[in-house]
């Protein structure tokens, strides 16, 4: 059984079927769904572009707003629903939270925003290494 889930989320459409998939599965186990959104600090593209503290404060309240939607959903379903906001590389931090609040479980979409990931290696994959705990990626449709 699942008490605490957690389902790591960045707002895409891939992000959207692995929330499903999450909230699908806490509802079944009637687990407690906690919500993950990292502002990525990491990626190449901030590093060689930079990206103002303005531009990094919008990501941060655009990652906000998709937590609260998904712990939205999950408390409409009846479920309890936890959301944070992390900032910093994207894997590690997943990987940090999952193992600081003792979660069963962590979904993730098999693939986000980025289109470098394929040859740098996707953050779902990273996961899926480092993660002590099981991890369910979902595949886009």
């Amino acid at each position: 059984m699942l008490d605490k889930l957690l389902i790591a989320t960045d707002g895409s459409d891939t992000a959207s079927e692995a929330v499903e998939h999450g909230l699908d599965l806490a509802e079944t186990c009637d687990a407690e769904v906690h919500v993950i959104y990292v502002v990525e600090t990491e990626a190449t593209y901030l590093l060689t572009v930079g990206v103002s503290d303005e531009e990094m404060d919008e990501y941060r309240q655009h990652g906000e707003a998709v937590v609260t939607e998904v712990v939205e959903q999950a408390e409409r379903r009846g479920l309890e629903g936890i959301g944070v906001v992390k900032t910093g590389s994207v894997a590690q931090e997943i990987v940090e939270y999952a193992e600081a609040e003792n979660v069963d479980s962590v979904v993730v979409g098999e693939r986000g925003r980025g289109t470098l990931e394929k040859y740098l290696g996707s953050n779902a994959e990273k996961i899926v290494r480092l993660c002590s705990t099981p991890v369910t990626v979902v595949r886009a449709a």
